[in-house]
């Protein structure tokens, strides 16, 4: 996740020196909050959208140190519907000092309507923000301005339908598809392709996310008239995929418009090109291996395929090319991959996001070359997987951490599951996401965590050389890309979508919430109530629900009801991404915080669809 109006290559050169220096200062201690919560006040922090019926439902209360209070009241209107008795949580710290922290939990409220909780303390009573309880909540309320969102992202200017291939006399029509963020007109399968690490699925993967949401939940699309309007955004996605499928059989990966680099000496010309922040030149790795997006838009073409024979909506091209497109594709990384790779090595990324083409591929074609590569892969991501339950990205040196997908290396070998028939194989995958899912949940108790936030194991990464392992709620901003840190929502529903989908393979129970046990409930839910508003910020990311949204700045761009910012990151420069803070500005920097961006979209549309299904 990142581009973003970009630093010249001597302010990337200053943050990364101060950066450095405030890491020699700061030994182990993580620095202040940049812009820390205010503790002064009594707050009562809790999801500002709604809840389903049978959901976990929490609020955290923040009172200042010397007020207390022992019991709350959760409000229908002006009836009492549940009164429950507050849970102290122990000190915690990290995000500023001066408060005392409780739980509220009201989870046997289990009825339809709009609710509040108050608590009182010896000084004075705090009211919530109000909620609601109903079922099906987030589909209902919410699914159609997602599908608004993306369809209001469109990019329909025809200037795309012939633009040059960078170094090259050769103009090609690549019209269509999305525009990536609201503070500007580029369009990525995946920006930052030269981020070895931290490449993000983003163009491709709002179709693919999109028809697999279909997939699971086609009945209640269909109940409520969003098949059309959904169905209609996935062909326009794979439309414009098959148009930037070169006639060699690569996907361009970047089309890039040099105004919104912030660099006048570059020429205004629209191409098909890479970029390196660096040395902030154009160059020709444009074409997008697995990892950059391709893999994903193999697997977006194949439901894409799928969606339209299903509904009978078709776009420019025919369900038959989408799936045409898909296996030439294919076929061209087998052979190809490493070449379009920036360092030529492939590591975890690629593995995951090529067993997801694979198994997509196998899943509609049966043909055996699919579910023999997916077996490569999966075998691939199992043996990434350490006895202490966390992936490695490479040869065991850096573990795998995201700030965008966090989540999808163990969504595709769920997703594998469905076509491998071999028992000791599926037991082995089986293994892997139950150790990756008990580690998520271990690293979550290790330190008081009030906000139940996803934390994450990491190394910062400096002068060519990694650290030693740490522990936080957030991305390290030093790390393989320098700069390259933003808002995390992305990342903590992608752990959410996981956590269901791949609890019901290993820690299920038929009667819990989401199938779900009760451990794993409540993770996934506290990611989805973190995103619309449970957050010391009080902030509903979610555009157009909620009582507070973020907001605006002219770096970030247009904010579209159903669009999703970014989100809350560690203090700006703390170089372990320790401390907290929000759009504490100036207002260029204010991107970091309030874009809003496809993935983070297309992932919570995923989440709601894992809490939906059952």
């Amino acid at each position: 996740m990142t581009v973003r109006p970009a630093l010249t290559h001597f302010n990337q050169l200053v943050l990364v020196a101060l950066l450095a220096f405030i890491s020699a200062c700061s030994s182990t201690k993580s620095l202040p909050p940049s812009n820390p919560p205010d503790l002064t006040q009594a707050n009562i922090y809790v999801n500002q959208v709604a809840f389903d019926i049978l959901a976990p439902k929490k609020a955290i209360i923040a009172l200042p140190i010397g007020e207390t209070a022992r019991r709350f009241i959760v409000y229908q209107g002006s009836n009492v519907v549940y009164q429950g008795n507050l849970d102290a949580q122990p000190t915690f710290n990290e995000w500023g000092q001066g408060a005392q922290y409780y739980l509220a939990d009201f989870s046997s409220v289990q009825r339809s309507g709009e609710f509040h909780v108050v608590v009182t303390t010896q000084k004075q009573q705090v009211t919530s923000a109000s909620f609601t309880i109903k079922r099906n909540a987030y589909f209902t309320l919410t699914t159609k301005s997602l599908i608004n969102y993306f369809k209001a992202s469109r990019h329909t200017n025809p200037q795309d339908k012939a633009i040059r291939i960078n170094n090259t006399e050769r103009y090609v029509d690549v019209s269509g598809g999305w525009v990536n963020s609201g503070s500007n007109q580029n369009k990525y399968l995946s920006d930052f392709q030269h981020a070895n690490f931290l490449a993000t699925q983003q163009g491709a993967f709002a179709a693919w996310a999109m028809a697999k949401s279909y997939s699971k939940l086609s009945a209640l699309y269909d109940r409520n008239h969003l098949t059309t309007a959904l169905a209609e955004e996935v062909i326009w996605g794979a439309d414009y995929l098959h148009r930037i499928l070169d006639q060699d059989g690569y996907f361009y990966g970047n089309i890039l418009n040099s105004q919104t680099l912030n660099n006048e000496d570059l020429d205004e010309e629209r191409l098909i090109a890479a970029y390196d922040y660096t040395e902030e030149v154009y160059t020709n790795n444009y074409p997008a291996a697995f990892r950059e997006g391709a893999g994903i838009a193999i697997a977006a073409l194949a439901r894409a395929y799928e969606l339209s024979n299903k509904t009978g909506i078709q776009g420019e091209f025919s369900a038959k090319q989408y799936l045409i497109d898909a296996e030439r594709a294919f076929a061209h990384l087998q052979q190809h991959n490493l070449t379009y790779l920036d360092n030529g090595k492939e590591n975890i990324i690629d593995d995951y996001t090529a067993l997801i083409a694979a198994t997509e591929l196998y899943r509609i074609t049966k043909k055996s070359i699919y579910l023999q590569v997916a077996r490569q892969r999966a075998h691939k991501l199992n043996n990434r997987m350490t006895p202490q339950g966390f992936f490695t990205s490479d040869d065991n040196e850096r573990p795998f951490y995201h700030g965008a997908e966090a989540g999808l290396p163990i969504i595709a070998l769920i997703d594998y599951l469905t076509i491998e028939r071999t028992l000791k194989i599926q037991n082995k995958t089986k293994r892997t996401i139950k150790l990756a899912l008990d580690y998520q949940l271990a690293l979550n108790t290790r330190v008081t965590n009030p906000f139940n936030l996803a934390r994450q194991n990491f190394k910062v990464y400096q002068d060519n050389i990694y650290s030693k392992e740490q522990e936080g709620f957030f991305m390290p901003h030093v790390n393989d890309e320098n700069n390259w840190w933003q808002g995390e929502n992305s990342r903590i529903a992608s752990l959410s979508t996981a956590a269901i989908w791949g609890g019901q393979q290993t820690h299920n129970d038929r009667q819990g919430t989401f199938g779900v046990n009760d451990e794993v409930a409540h993770f996934a839910q506290s990611q989805i109530d973190w995103i619309m508003g449970s957050n010391p910020y009080k902030v509903s990311m979610l555009y157009g629900f909620g009582v507070d949204n973020p907001p605006h700045a002219i770096s970030a761009g247009t904010m579209l009801n159903g669009g999703i910012s970014n989100g809350i990151t560690g203090a700006t420069l703390d170089p372990n991404g320790y401390g907290i803070t929000w759009a504490e500005g100036p207002d260029e920097n204010n991107w970091r915080w309030l874009q809003q961006r496809l993935e983070n979209t297309a992932w919570y549309l995923l989440a709601i669809t894992a809490m939906t299904e059952q």
